[in-house]
């Protein structure tokens, strides 16, 4: 393992690739907590997918991928929680429409350059090693504002997320938190598209958060427990392609499932002996 982590260190994309791993886990760990408890895991999917349409486009007219999959996420959230609160369609149903169209878009515009095979399989299933030092820093900064934002309005934000009706009695903005915690919601998971891909990325969303609420109640321990579950699977899942030469996306997720498996496992045997 020392030998691995020597070896990882000493070239620039993998240490890159490492911080990454670190940075996007502690990010989903928080966010993934305020996802699953505001039950937004369809509306997470939804802009997970349509992000590729920005990528389509952006790959299509020569600019940053990930600069298209901010824009058209960012927006893709944007529309949906208008669409649900002011549109007068349901949820779901705006969810669904967006997603279909945003992955229509970047089939579309993938299609029509070259290399179409290559790009739809790295950013669809991710690939780690792409990671260049701006994503680090990009992530690193997200990772600041979400971890001192959650420690500054958690209050707020579990009223917001557990009880709408009583926070906006109580003068709360539930509708521009809302707005805002989209936004954060589809930053997450552009910058941690090359970690995992579209296809897998809403699994280091939800898995860390599942084993988290296994353990305990509290939500502020549900936040803390899933960040540090979502790091140690993202590490775990990273030496472990890297020593085997295996995707980096799948490693984790299986490691995930397995630690989820074991908790589920603990839990039951202990309710048996009580």
């Amino acid at each position: 393992m020392l030998a691995t982590l020597e070896n990882i260190f000493a070239y620039d994309f993998l240490t890159n690739a490492f911080v990454v791993c670190v940075l996007s886990g502690v990010t989903c760990g928080v966010v993934g907590s305020y996802i699953v408890a505001r039950r937004m895991v369809f509306l997470s999917s939804g802009i997970t997918h349509a992000s590729f349409g920005g990528l389509g486009i952006a790959l299509y007219f020569g600019f940053s991928p990930m600069v298209g999959a901010m824009a058209f996420a960012a927006l893709s959230s944007l529309g949906i929680e208008f669409a649900s609160r002011r549109g007068g369609m349901r949820e779901d149903s705006a969810i669904g429409i967006i997603w279909s169209l945003g992955m229509a878009i970047g089939a579309l515009f993938m299609s029509l350059r070259p290399g179409y095979a290559t790009d739809l399989t790295s950013y669809l299933f991710g690939n780690i090693l792409l990671v260049e030092r701006v994503d680090v820093w990009a992530l690193l900064v997200l990772a600041v504002c979400v971890v001192l934002g959650a420690m500054a309005g958690l209050r707020r934000l579990m009223y917001i997320t557990f009880d709408e009706d009583y926070a906006r009695s109580q003068g709360l903005p539930v509708v521009s938190t809302a707005y805002a915690m989209s936004v954060v919601v589809a930053l997450t998971i552009v910058f941690s598209i090359k970690v995992m891909g579209i296809i897998l990325l809403l699994s280091l969303i939800t898995i860390p958060v599942v084993i988290a609420n296994s353990l305990t109640r509290d939500y502020r321990r549900i936040a803390v427990v899933a960040s540090a579950v979502a790091v140690v699977g993202n590490i775990v899942g990273f030496l472990f392609s890297y020593e085997y030469n295996l995707p980096t996306g799948s490693c984790i997720i299986f490691f995930l499932v397995m630690l989820l498996v074991v908790v589920k496992a603990y839990g039951w045997c202990r309710k048996k002996l009580q």
